[in-house]
């Protein structure tokens, strides 16, 4: 028997003579807790063994991650394309943030070694009229009671920059419970970890499957000839009605 269960247990035999229970429901609970105890310890190796074998997954991904990503490379705003098709992360862009992801050119998330502890998420830019940098990366600590990550300072060119609302999501600001409104807003608001939903959103949904957004049809877009679809079923219903009272017409003659 483990430290813990025996504490556990001792807890409930010192604790008997002013219990409101009979003996017989005291000896099932101290009973229950030893098997509860049994059980922790099997969901905690069980833990130990997922884990290892996502490492092993992790490892054998990884190739096929980075052929993918050169593919991708020969594919014109492939990323930029499939942001803006994803129904959750278009609406962070406004329009000059759309123009500065049209040079995005790679993203990668990487889980660290251990998995548990956090990740990266890398995005890869060329030569663009916005900031200096080649890559700009968020990296996320979670194997902490406080989690925290960190953002790599944009090297803004002059007049060029998009940061917005940068001081007000500082860490030691007050917590924020609005969602971040803008990628690059997002990208330096480091003031809570656990409730960064786009970067979830990013790692386990765009990162995993990218080509499902990139191949997102234009449903909104117009119909055949430039004519919007609404419009054609519109005259079709038109002619119809048309065609109806035309022949009501005859039969009264």
């Amino acid at each position: 028997m483990s430290d813990a269960t025996s504490r556990k247990v001792k807890r409930f035999s010192e604790s008997d003579r002013n219990s409101e229970f009979d003996a017989a429901t005291q000896k099932a609970l101290e009973e229950i807790d030893v098997c509860q105890n049994e059980i922790d310890s099997i969901n905690e190796k069980s833990s130990e063994e997922i884990l290892k074998i996502e490492q092993k997954y992790n490892r054998l991904r990884k190739p096929f991650y980075e052929k993918r990503n050169n593919l991708i490379s020969n594919i014109p705003n492939f990323w930029i394309t499939a942001i803006m098709n994803h129904p959750d992360l278009s609406a962070l862009l406004d329009e000059t943030e759309e123009d500065c992801l049209h040079h995005l050119t790679k993203l990668e998330v990487e889980e660290f070694d251990d998995i548990k502890s956090g990740y990266w998420i890398k995005f890869y830019f060329e030569e663009n009229p916005y900031f200096e940098n080649s890559v700009i990366t968020k990296e996320y600590h979670l194997d902490s009671a406080t989690p925290t990550s960190e953002s790599t300072q944009i090297i803004w060119k002059e007049g060029c920059s998009l940061a917005q609302n940068v001081e007000a999501n500082k860490p030691g600001k007050k917590r924020r419970h609005e969602p971040a409104k803008t990628f690059f807003s997002w990208f330096n608001d480091n003031v809570d970890p656990y409730t960064d939903d786009i970067a979830e959103i990013i790692k386990d949904d765009l990162w995993l499957n990218p080509l499902q957004y990139y191949l997102v049809p234009d449903v909104e877009g117009d119909g055949e000839n430039g004519v919007d679809a609404e419009e054609v079923s519109s005259s079709e219903d038109d002619e119809e009605r048309e065609g109806g009272e035309e022949e009501s017409r005859n039969q009264r003659k």
